[in-house]
């Protein structure tokens, strides 16, 4: 089942806890006041301050030379594997990867380039056999392997630097480029205590999302070489993704890099909390990791507890049956969580 399975029509609009997603923050005052005070011009010309500074912020931030402000964290996926790939070669990665299982195949659709899965080990790590293993031969009969795209965190999984190394260097040994989907980069940095230049480090384009887990309210950046950037930028325009005055979202992005990337922290804390709290109540099926809870209630009632939790002002997703994924955030504070974790108790005791 989907990940998003239930996320829709919660009537969220009132609701004191939404576990739904990291997606579902509000701009704060602060965030608000930077918005407000955003320098503007019309990026497509290359000409609004606060888009530059964000992209040449992230660009060093991550040692890249270039960056590239985007909409969304698919379109910056998507370009960046345009970027990288021409019709009829190859992106080698995970099966449960984003840019394979929840981006509707758009480079294959829109791109002309095949997507070739591999599983995903439980770790959230790609094998480097397999990677080798899938990397296809000269043959004019098969597909041209040219990139191995990469994810972390991978259902809220930091994948440890060393294993990512091993998969990128079994790319690499076989002539692939590395792109990285870090949607929620600074969680797995924050988890795996490392340098966030080390993380980038291992490959050569990442896209990370801003609004995943930092509170803006839309925007990702990809970040690379220069010339791939620039075949980036071509692309997005081409896509629909050249916006104007677009430094009202460009200081969102960059006040969130100031002031929110530290506190991740806390969103993992209280999802370890959390996860703890439901393994106490013996309810179901636990797993944490980072800033993610997944619950798979014992007694299959999926519905019957989502219904419950509304009532109490606790909003969160799944499908009917499965596993339901919880998600820390900044909006999530102690007396949130304190809510949710009494509505749990109320509906398991």
């Amino acid at each position: 089942m989907s990940q998003y399975a239930g996320l829709a029509g919660a009537g969220a609009g009132d609701a004191l806890c939404d576990l739904r997603s990291d997606t579902v923050t509000r701009p704060d005052a602060g965030m608000m006041r930077a918005i407000q005070a955003a320098e503007l011009g019309d990026d497509v010309y290359g000409e609004d301050p606060q888009v530059n500074r964000l992209e040449a912020a992230l660009a060093q931030r991550l040692g890249k030379a270039a960056a590239l402000f985007l909409p969304t964290g698919t379109m910056s996926n998507l370009v960046g594997l345009l970027a990288h790939c021409q019709r009829g070669e190859e992106i080698i990665t995970g099966a449960d990867y984003h840019v394979h299982a929840y981006e509707a195949a758009g480079a294959s659709v829109l791109g002309g380039i095949a997507l070739c899965a591999v599983p995903v080990r439980s770790d959230g790590a790609l094998d480097p056999t397999a990677v080798a293993g899938a990397v296809k031969e000269d043959d004019s009969h098969l597909a041209v392997s040219r990139l191995l795209s990469l994810e972390n965190t991978h259902n809220g999984l930091a994948v440890p630097l060393a294993d990512m190394a091993a998969a990128a260097e079994a790319g690499r040994d076989a002539g692939l480029a590395v792109h990285l989907d870090g949607a929620r980069f600074f969680n797995a940095a924050a988890a795996l205590g490392c340098a966030e230049t080390d993380l980038a480090g291992l490959a050569d384009t990442v896209s990370i999302c801003l609004s995943k887990g930092l509170g803006a309210p839309a925007g990702s950046v990809l970040a690379g070489p220069a010339d791939l950037i620039a075949r980036a930028r071509r692309w997005r325009k081409m896509l629909g993704g050249g916006m104007r005055q677009a430094g009202i979202l460009a200081a969102a992005g960059l006040y969130a890099l100031e002031h929110n990337v530290a506190r991740l922290a806390e969103d993992h804390a209280r999802a370890e909390e959390l996860a703890s709290v439901l393994r106490g109540l013996g309810a179901g099926e636990v797993s944490h990791a980072t800033n993610m809870v997944f619950f798979t209630p014992g007694d299959g009632r999926n519905g019957a507890l989502r219904a419950h939790l509304a009532a109490e002002g606790v909003v969160i997703g799944g499908g009917s049956a499965g596993a339901i994924r919880m998600v820390l955030h900044k909006d999530v504070d102690d007396s949130a969580l304190a809510r949710a974790v009494q509505g749990l108790k109320g509906f398991y005791g």
